[in-house]
C-alpha cells in the first residue's frame, strides 16, 4: 500500500523532482531497505518496510514520468504541417467518414517528434470516398498538423491531458492533404500483432451481431473496445450501477479462466502417457492454475490490458505462484501485491477512478464474502442461506463503495443491488461466455454462421437481462448525485466504512455508517449575502459562465457544441454544476443563438430544470431546431422526432423572457441588470452578435460585466450612456479585434479581464492587440486556453481571481 501511495504522490506534483532529489530518494530507500533487513523490532520494521515501499515507487515513478516528458513535441514543430511515416499501433476508432487512431513513427526517431502520437484523420465534406479503413500493422506517409496534447480543465472535472500522458500520446496530428499507404507490418511487433487480432476480432463481432442495439456491448464484452456504446445506454449503466459489467471486468477475466482452469485439472487427472497419469507426474491443480494464467493473459490482452484485466491477472499469478511454492498468503496480501505489480509497471493507474473503485470493490468483496451458513441443513434452507449472503453482499457492496463513488464520480447509484443481483449471474456466466464464443467462431473459417448464432442468443440474453436493468436505470430514484466534496471528508467517509465492516462483536460498528453522511450531504460554501462567486468554465471556443449567490444560481450561455453533435453542455456545463452541489438552476442566460454560445443548451435542460430564462431570440423555437439536427444527443429527447414538440415543454425553462435594456432583479442583496441590447433582440441571423445580451451583477463591493459577443459600435453606444466601472470583464467575442475597443477598455477600468477561448483556435481569440490594450489598461488579463476555467470571488471588501491550471497545475500539463 506503501508502494501505491507513492506512485500516487507523484502524480500531484506540479514539478518532477530533479536529480539531487532522485539520488536522495534513492539513498534513503537503500537505507530504509538495509534497515528493515537488520532491525529486529516489529514496529521499527514495519515503518521501514513503507519508508521503502513509498521511496522506490516515487522513484519508480519519478523515472519513468521523466522518460516520457522528454519524448515531447519540441517547439519548433507545434501547429506545424509535418511529413511523417507513421505506423498504425492500435485499435483504430471510427467509421468512413472520421478515423481516430494512435500512430508510432515507422522510421527513425526525428528531434523533437514524439515516438506516440493520436491521429485524427477527417474526411472533406461531401468527399467520396471517404476515409479509408485503418488497420493495426499499417504503415502510412501523412502529412500531419502537429501539437502538444491540451484539453479543457475545469475544478472537478476530467483531466484529458493526464489520460493522453499516461498512454504514452505526447502530440496529436490532423491529417491534411492525401496520405499513402506505403506497407502493412502485422508483426512489426508484439503490441502490432496483439492489436492486429483484436480488429480481427472487431470486424467479425460486427458481421455476426449486425446492427443490434447491444452489439457494441458484446464487442466490448470480448475485445474491450467501448467506442460504439450509445451514450443512452452508458447513462442507463451508470444510474443502474452496472457499468463494472458492460467492461473487461476481472469478475469476467476470473470466470473464464476459472472455468478453464477447472477443465484442464479435470482432464488432466484423467489423462495417462505411457502408462503414467498426467497427475502423477504434475499435480491437476498446478496444470489447472497455469492453465488458468496462461487464458487469464490472453483475455488481458485480447481485451486492451486494462487496469481490471491487469489487477486480475496479477492476483491470479500471485495465487498460483503461492500456490505451487506452498507460500500461504492471505487474500489481502495477494490483493496488495497486484495493486502494487500494476502501479509498478503503470504509476499513472492510480490517477483512474477505475483503479480505485477495481481494487477497493474486491477489497470490500475479501472482507465481507465469508459470512459461514448451516452446511448440514436442507437444499431449500442451504439455498436460501445463499441467496441471502448474495443479496447481503450486493447491498454491502453498495454501501461501501460509496465513498469512493461520490468522491471520484460524484453520484451513487441506490438501484445497484436490484440491477446487479439480475445482471451479474447473467452477464458474467451466460452473455461474456457467449460474447467469446461468437468472438472465436467469428475469426474461425467457415464458423459464420455459428458465430452469428451465439451472437444472436447472447444479444438475446443481454436484451431480457436489460428489461429491469433499463426500468432500475431509468427510475428518479436510481442514482443520487453529490457534490464535489474536499479530501479529508473522503478519509473520514472510509474509516467509517472500514468501521462498519468489522466482524461482529465489534463495539457500534454499524453506526460507522454515519461517518459518510458529511462525505455524502456536502454542500459548497456559497457567498455571503451582498457578494457573488463567478467561474468561467473551460469549454474551448465558447462561453458558460456560472454566477452564484447566498441562495440562488445564474448560468450565462451554455458552452459550443462541436463537430459531431457533442457539446459542452453535456460534458462541462452540468458536471460542473453537479460538482458544486445545483440541482437547479434559478435564471439561464442565452446571450445570443450562435453555436458556440448556446449549442449545449438542450444538455443543460435536461440535466437541471430552470426556473427563468433570458435570451435575445426564440428560445422554444431554437430548441425545437436544435432537436431535429441532432435527435440523438440527449438522453431525455424522444427516439421520433415528430414527438418533439410535445415533449419539449418539460424541459424548457418555467418562465422564458427576452433580455431587454434596464431589465433588473436583485437577489441576496446583489444587483442584476441587463445593460443591451434595447429592444430585447431580433432572430436574425445577421444581428446574432449586436443583439447580444449584456449582464451586470452588481454586489455589495464589486462588480462583474459579461457581454456576449458584442462589437466595438455596442461597446461605443453603451460607453455613451455612462457605463459605470467593472472589476471583472468577460472580453467581448472571445477577444476578437472586433471588440474591446479603446473607449470600452477606459470605460469599464476593469482589474480583470477574462478571455473564453479555444485552444490554437482557428480565429485566433483572442487578438494581441486586444490582450495588449487591456493590459495597458493595467488589467489582468486571463484566458481559458491558457489557465483553463478562471474563478472570481468577492469576498467582503476583497476581491480573488485565480485559474484551475494554477491550483490544479500538474508536471505534465503545457502552458
Amino acid at each position: 500500500m506503501a508502494f501505491v501511495a507513492g506512485a500516487g504522490v507523484v502524480q500531484l506534483l506540479p514539478a518532477l523532482p530533479g536529480p539531487a532529489v532522485l539520488w536522495l530518494m534513492l539513498g534513503m530507500g537503500v537505507g530504509a531497505g538495509v534497515c528493515w533487513v537488520r532491525v529486529q523490532s516489529g514496529v521499527l520494521r514495519i515503518c521501514f518496510a513503507l519508508a521503502l515501499g513509498f521511496l522506490a515507487a516515487c522513484f519508480n515513478a519519478s523515472l519513468q514520468a521523466h522518460h516520457r516528458l522528454e519524448d515531447a513535441l519540441a517547439d519548433l514543430h507545434q501547429d506545424q504541417v509535418s511529413q511523417l511515416l507513421v505506423r498504425v499501433a492500435e485499435l483504430p476508432d471510427g467509421d468512413e467518414r472520421h478515423q481516430r487512431f494512435v500512430a508510432e513513427l515507422a522510421e527513425p526517431a526525428r528531434l523533437g517528434i514524439p515516438s506516440r502520437i493520436q491521429v485524427t484523420w477527417q474526411a472533406a465534406p461531401g468527399a467520396r470516398p471517404g476515409v479509408p479503413a485503418m488497420v493495426p500493422g499499417q504503415v502510412w506517409r501523412m502529412a500531419l498538423v502537429l501539437r502538444r496534447p491540451h484539453g479543457v480543465l475545469n475544478p472537478a472535472g476530467p483531466d484529458a491531458e493526464a489520460r493522453m500522458f499516461a498512454r504514452g500520446v505526447r502530440a496529436v496530428g490532423t491529417v491534411r492533404g492525401k496520405p499513402r499507404l506505403i506497407d502493412d507490418q502485422p508483426w512489426a511487433g508484439l503490441g502490432i500483432a496483439i492489436e492486429r487480432a483484436r480488429h480481427h476480432v472487431r470486424v467479425g463481432l460486427r458481421a455476426a451481431l449486425g446492427a443490434h442495439r447491444y452489439a457494441p456491448v458484446l464487442i466490448a464484452l470480448a475485445i474491450g473496445d467501448q467506442a460504439g456504446v450509445a451514450r443512452d445506454d452508458w447513462r442507463i449503466f451508470n444510474r443502474s450501477g452496472i457499468t463494472h459489467l458492460v467492461s473487461i471486468s476481472g469478475m469476467h477475466v476470473t470466470s473464464i479462466a476459472g472455468i478453464a482452469g477447472v477443465l484442464v485439472a479435470a482432464i488432466w487427472r484423467r489423462a495417462r502417457w505411457r502408462g503414467v497419469g498426467l497427475a502423477e507426474r504434475t499435480p491437476a491443480r498446478v496444470s489447472g492454475g497455469a492453465a488458468a494464467a496462461v487464458v487469464a493473459l490472453m483475455y488481458c490482452l485480447l481485451a486492451g490490458w486494462g487496469v481490471p484485466a491487469r489487477r486480475t491477472f496479477f492476483m491470479l499469478s500471485v495465487v498460483l505462484a503461492a500456490s505451487m511454492s506452498r507460500l500461504p498468503l492471505t487474500s489481502g496480501r495477494v490483493l496488495a501485491v497486484a495493486a502494487a505489480g500494476v502501479v509498478a509497471l503503470d504509476p499513472w493507474a492510480p490517477m483512474s477512478p477505475g483503479f480505485w473503485l477495481s481494487f477497493g470493490a474486491v477489497a470490500i468483496l475479501l472482507r465481507i464474502a465469508n459470512a459461514p451458513f448451516d452446511v448440514d441443513a436442507g437444499w431449500v434452507k442451504r439455498w436460501s442461506a445463499r441467496l441471502g449472503q448474495a443479496a447481503r453482499l450486493q447491498l454491502m457492496v453498495t454501501l461501501a463503495l460509496m465513498p469512493m463513488l461520490a468522491f471520484l464520480v460524484y453520484q451513487v447509484s441506490l438501484g445497484s443491488p436490484l440491477a446487479n443481483a439480475v445482471a451479474i449471474p447473467s452477464v458474467t456466466f451466460i452473455v461474456t461466455p457467449l460474447a467469446l464464443l461468437c468472438a472465436a467462431l467469428s475469426v474461425t473459417p467457415g464458423a459464420q454462421t455459428l458465430a452469428a448464432w451465439a451472437g444472436q442468443a447472447g444479444l438475446t440474453a443481454f436484451d431480457l437481462t436489460m428489461t429491469p436493468v433499463a426500468w432500475v436505470g431509468n427510475a428518479s430514484w436510481a442514482s443520487v448525485a453529490v457534490a464535489a466534496a474536499p479530501w479529508p471528508w473522503l478519509l473520514v467517509a472510509v474509516a467509517g466504512m472500514v468501521w462498519a465492516l468489522q466482524a461482529q462483536g465489534w463495539p457500534a460498528r454499524h453506526l460507522g455508517w454515519i461517518w459518510m453522511l458529511p462525505l455524502l450531504c456536502w454542500r459548497p460554501d456559497r457567498p455571503e449575502p451582498g457578494h457573488w462567486r463567478m467561474s468561467a468554465m473551460d469549454v474551448g471556443q465558447g462561453s458558460a459562465i456560472l454566477v452564484e449567490t447566498a441562495s440562488q444560481t445564474l448560468l450565462f450561455d451554455a458552452g459550443p457544441r462541436h463537430y459531431g453533435g457533442n457539446d459542452a453542455g453535456e460534458r462541462v456545463v452540468a458536471p460542473f454544476l453537479q460538482a458544486r452541489g445545483i440541482r437547479e438552476l434559478d435564471v439561464m442566460v442565452l446571450s445570443h443563438a450562435d453555436q458556440d454560445h448556446v449549442g449545449g443548451t438542450r444538455s443543460v435542460l435536461a440535466a437541471v430544470p430552470v426556473r427563468r430564462s433570458y435570451a435575445s431570440f426564440d428560445l422554444p423555437a431554437f430548441v425545437r431546431r436544435d432537436a431535429r439536427m441532432w435527435p440523438d444527443q440527449s438522453a431525455e429527447s424522444p427516439a421520433n422526432p415528430a414527438a418533439l414538440p410535445a415533449a419539449l415543454p418539460a424541459v424548457l425553462p418555467d418562465e422564458m423572457l427576452r433580455c431587454e435594456r434596464d431589465t433588473e432583479w436583485v437577489a441576496d442583496g446583489v444587483v442584476f441588470t441587463f445593460l443591451h441590447p434595447a429592444q430585447g433582440g431580433s432572430d436574425s441571423v445577421q444581428d446574432r452578435n449586436a443583439d447580444s445580451c449584456v449582464l451586470r451583477v452588481q454586489g455589495t463591493s464589486h462588480a462583474v460585466l459579461l457581454t456576449g459577443d458584442i462589437g466595438v459600435a455596442q461597446e461605443r453606444e453603451l460607453a455613451a450612456r455612462g457605463l459605470p466601472p467593472a472589476d471583472v470583464v468577460l472580453a467581448a467575442h472571445h477577444g476578437s479585434a472586433s471588440s474591446s475597443g479603446r473607449d470600452w477598455v477606459n470605460a469599464v477600468q476593469a482589474a480583470h479581464v477574462i478571455a473564453q477561448a479555444g485552444h490554437l483556435n482557428r480565429f485566433r481569440h483572442p487578438a494581441s492587440a486586444v490582450q495588449l490594450r487591456w493590459l495597458r489598461a493595467n488589467a489582468m488579463f486571463w484566458r481559458s486556453d491558457r489557465d483553463g476555467a478562471v474563478m472570481a470571488e468577492s469576498i467582503g471588501g476583497r476581491l480573488r481571481v485565480w485559474a484551475q491550471r494554477d491550483v490544479g497545475q500538474r508536471y505534465w500539463h503545457g502552458r
